[in-house]
């Protein structure tokens, strides 16, 4: 039996893949410091045979007994609202964690895929976006602790590739959604259904002009797969290039809930990309993926997922104290 380790096991991406490894006929060991995670998102998990679950922060040394043939690396906060609370964390787990993932792989022999960003283009000047592109960052603006993390985190993934000879994948996802998201996560998907719930009006930073390409959870799931188990080691754009404005993309969630909110708007952040778009050609030629669920098919099974939400849960502003971990 295959054994993988899948770090940020507890968050919305890593939750959904010990569930497909699971499946798989894996022996998965979910790893997460539960910063943002959550173990309701795998606590279904806890009864079964092969899964096992490490409350670890990776940023410390990381030992995993036995044989391991694989590695996810999906530890990292995600959303801006964390990662703008919680920098110095984000730069660590970018950094120091992926450099002692990598030093297991070494170590164990064993394949690692790291998990990348669309945002490590930052707000681009080429579109759709190439993985050749080389990206257009701030790096000291605010969302520079997370683009630089990632940016970082390809670096010392490929280093250690060429110089350890260490099997790596680099995964550079867009924006995906599903259920398991947070609903106070501050991405547009949650942030828009949430207050089409709560009755409030649906806020757009900036003129609305700007655009997204949102994946659902499966198809990303299914690229992810294919790409650990394919031969190619350079980066690879895993995403739904089904680009939507911003203002199209609210009337769409109006529709979709049957509410009568307004939608309002307010200045838009700093740095915050005004097109986000991936060209998958390489996914679909080397893993021979794209995706298969339309927006407005996975849009009603996360409407449905956020509907079922306690109303506790749809109140809930803050996700978390963060206060012992800015260090």
């Amino acid at each position: 039996m295959k054994k993988i380790l899948i770090t940020g096991a507890a968050g919305f991406l890593g939750s959904h893949l010990c569930d497909r490894f699971i499946a798989e006929g894996y022996h998965v060991i979910g790893m997460d410091n539960l910063i943002t995670g959550d173990l309701k998102n795998i606590e279904h998990l806890f009864k079964l045979e092969h899964f096992e679950f490490y409350h670890h922060d990776i940023t410390k040394f990381v030992n995993i007994p036995g044989k391991l043939d694989y590695i996810l690396h999906f530890a990292s906060p995600a959303s801006p609202i964390d990662y703008l609370k919680i920098p110095i964390q984000t730069l660590k787990v970018g950094s120091l964690g992926t450099h002692n993932l990598l030093g297991l792989a070494r170590v164990k022999n064993a394949r690692i895929l790291i998990a990348s960003t669309s945002e490590i283009y930052g707000d681009p000047l080429v579109h759709p976006q190439t993985e050749e592109y080389y990206g257009n960052v701030n790096t000291i603006g605010p969302r520079g602790v997370y683009d630089e993390a990632k940016r970082f985190q390809e670096s010392i993934t490929m280093a250690y590739h060429t110089f350890h000879g260490v099997e790596t994948r680099i995964l550079r996802i867009f924006n995906t959604y599903g259920p398991r998201m947070r609903l106070n996560d501050g991405r547009v998907i949650p942030a828009f259904i949430g207050q089409a719930l709560r009755g409030e009006d649906l806020t757009i930073f900036g003129d609305g002009m700007q655009t997204r390409s949102f994946c659902y959870v499966s198809d990303q799931v299914e690229g992810i797969f294919r790409l650990l188990h394919s031969d190619y080691s350079l980066p690879v754009n895993v995403g739904n290039p089904d680009e939507i404005t911003i203002k199209d993309f609210a009337e769409e969630i109006i529709k979709l809930t049957g509410t009568k909110q307004k939608i309002v708007y307010q200045p838009l952040p700093m740095n915050d990309p005004l097109q986000r778009q991936p060209d998958i050609t390489k996914a679909r030629e080397i893993l021979g993926w794209e995706p298969k669920v339309g927006r407005a098919e996975g849009m009603k099974i996360t409407y449905d997922y956020f509907k079922s939400l306690s109303t506790d849960e749809l109140l809930k502003e803050d996700h978390k104290d963060f206060s012992n971990y800015n260090n």
